[in-house]
């Protein structure tokens, strides 16, 4: 094995997902402006899945610099409804309102990776799902965000997936660690390739 494996992310929940598949790794968070990297994006018409594919390189080339010889992997996620592009709620009125707009619809998650080391992008990847909320009554928003409180403000759906969330939901078309924010499966087909980790 010829390098260090480092995470480019805070996320607990692709931590969890590296450490559960026995992957050694650190991780530190990117010090990038997100906002304004996406703003700029959609300012200049990028598809969601172009946003999630850039802001993952640019977290990887930036926490890349701090580990020589690293393989960094940077990773981001978009959420989109039709031409909108959901944002991690700021409040719970807000999370509500996200659910409601999802209701009786299909929206897609992207999850992109990337791999860089010393200042070379050396892979990226997307993967997309598509997921079907069942109509929603406001009375059951209300009592669903009564019930997972503050949680729902951890991600741009306003939901998680692996937990209570999973009610919301009539189908879902996708796998099951691009939902996660982190496709499992080819990037780690990718580091045994690169040599990261054990083949």
């Amino acid at each position: 094995m010829t390098s260090s494996l480092v995470l480019a992310s805070a996320s607990p929940f692709r931590r969890m997902l590296l450490e559960n598949a026995g992957i050694a790794f650190r991780h530190r968070s990117a010090d990038i402006d997100e906002r304004a990297i996406d703003a700029r994006l959609e300012a200049e018409g990028a598809a969601p899945e172009d946003v999630a594919l850039e802001l993952a390189k640019e977290k990887a080339r930036d926490v890349a610099r701090h580990f020589p010889g690293a393989v960094v992997i940077g990773s981001d996620q978009t959420m989109s409804l039709g031409a909108r592009v959901y944002h991690k709620p700021k409040d719970m009125p807000e999370a509500h309102a996200h659910l409601a707009s999802l209701s009786g619809k299909t929206h897609q998650l992207n999850s992109a990776i990337a791999l860089c080391r010393d200042g070379e992008m050396l892979w990226q990847h997307l993967s997309s799902a598509r997921l079907t909320v069942r109509p929603l009554t406001n009375d059951f928003i209300t009592y669903h965000l009564a019930r997972v409180g503050e949680k729902a403000l951890s991600s741009v759906g306003a939901y998680q997936l692996e937990g209570e969330g999973i009610q919301l939901f009539e189908k879902i078309d996708g796998d099951y660690f691009t939902i996660l924010g982190l496709p499992m499966l080819p990037l780690l087909a990718k580091l045994r390739e690169l040599d990261v980790i054990h083949g």
